[in-house]
């Protein structure tokens, strides 16, 4: 039962469209080592595999995936969306960048319906207070054929459980604590709402099927580093997730791509 190996992701990988296509051709695997390694990677393969020229990163902010310097390299048009002027401000103006709340109203960029041919984010859609509303909203910005991919924390992995229940300021404290990085003016902690977080097909499909989307996968990822200082719950922790990933037990994967196609 237990002798399957990470790869194992990709025969769960539903038909052959052309999101099951591109990220066998990726070669994913269901390590959280490999989803934050090669996310970079994983959105340069999509946009080769798909042909995608225009491109947005919902909520890049101060902190998009790729510099400056890389796009022209890429061959993209690639835009920064995020819901805070102030961090968008903090870009260089050689970005293009579009100021909205992604779970909002986004009648103010019209002009931006059916424009994009791959949306991404990362650690954003948990953020968002309506998950359902910012999917039927990528689904307007995306041109025909177009795909939205979310990398995200998921319900129902413990740490995340325990983050979604507690006070927001609280969460944040606690945060800070394990991650000295995480200071206001270089990597802000924003309150979490885990609307539509799930690495379960049997949840998310119907809510982005009935949006309209034609093909959705959904990626999971187990294990997480938020025991890595506590060694006798970090070990148990590793055997129950070597467990969960041998099982693909969605239900408790850590992270999950969410990926769907207009």
């Amino acid at each position: 039962m237990l002798d399957k190996t990470p790869g194992d992701i990709l025969d769960n990988l539903g038909g052959d469209a052309a999101l099951a296509r591109a990220f066998r051709e990726l070669g994913v695997e269901n390590d959280r080592h490999w989803a934050w390694d090669n996310y970079e990677n994983v959105v340069r393969g999509l946009a080769r595999i798909l042909n995608a020229k225009r491109l947005i990163e919902i909520g890049g902010g101060r902190d998009p995936l790729f510099k400056a310097n890389e796009l022209a390299a890429l061959g993209i048009e690639m835009t920064i969306n995020d819901i805070s002027q102030v961090e968008l401000d903090v870009l260089p103006d050689t970005y293009r960048k579009a100021c909205f709340d992604v779970a909002g109203d986004i009648s103010a960029v019209a002009d931006l319906r059916g424009h994009f041919d791959l949306a991404f984010s990362r650690m954003v859609f948990e953020h968002v207070a309506d998950g359902q509303r910012a999917w039927k909203n990528l689904y307007e910005l995306l041109a025909p054929g177009g795909v939205a991919l979310a990398f995200i924390p998921t319900l129902y992995s413990f740490p995340f459980v325990v983050n979604w229940l507690l006070p927001d300021d609280v969460a944040a404290k606690i945060v800070k604590m394990l991650y000295r990085n995480r200071t206001d003016e270089e990597d802000p902690v924003f309150p979490a709402r885990y609307s539509w977080t799930f690495a379960s097909e049997r949840k998310m499909k119907p809510m982005l099927e009935g949006i309209g989307y034609s093909e959705v996968q959904i990626l999971p990822f187990y294990g997480h580093g938020y025991f890595e200082r506590l060694p006798l719950i970090r070990d148990i922790h590793d055997r129950f997730t070597a467990m969960a990933r041998a099982n693909d037990w969605r239900t408790i994967a850590s992270y999950a791509y969410i990926a769907a196609r207009k």
